[in-house]
């Protein structure tokens, strides 16, 4: 794992994250964003995955597109593409595993966090 200054704040993170480092995106999950993104005019720079408050749990998931990376985030990169993560979000990412999943009922970005104590009925925020 290398790390390297995009700003002064910015972290880069290539490679497969280690256990340390928020967020790992499965290869469906990667193949999914740059399918996405492709579509996109103009194509962004990255995906920003996040933490937000909300919820009847008190925390959601939040993905975006994003053309720069913010001042504190992380910038993680699965081959060519960037992830970023802010700060505060990141603690709550930790060995957090990202992966699109199809079904017959429905498809999406599925979130699998270690760190989650409890969902909501219908799954769509947690508790820590």
């Amino acid at each position: 794992m290398s790390t390297a200054t995009v700003n002064p704040t910015a972290e880069v993170v290539t490679g497969t994250p280690a256990s340390t480092h928020p967020v790992t995106l499965t290869a469906n999950a990667i193949a999914k964003v740059r399918e996405i993104m492709a579509t996109q005019d103009p194509v962004p720079a990255g995906l920003r995955i996040g933490v937000v408050g909300g919820g009847c749990s008190g925390f959601q998931y939040s993905m975006s597109f994003e053309n720069q990376a913010g001042m504190m985030d992380k910038v993680l990169k699965f081959d060519d593409l960037k992830v970023f993560v802010d700060a505060t979000s990141a603690m709550y990412l930790v060995n957090c595993t990202v992966d699109y999943v199809e079904t017959l009922e429905a498809a999406g970005f599925k979130f699998e966090n270690a760190a989650v104590k409890s969902t909501c009925g219908c799954g769509s925020s947690f508790s820590v």
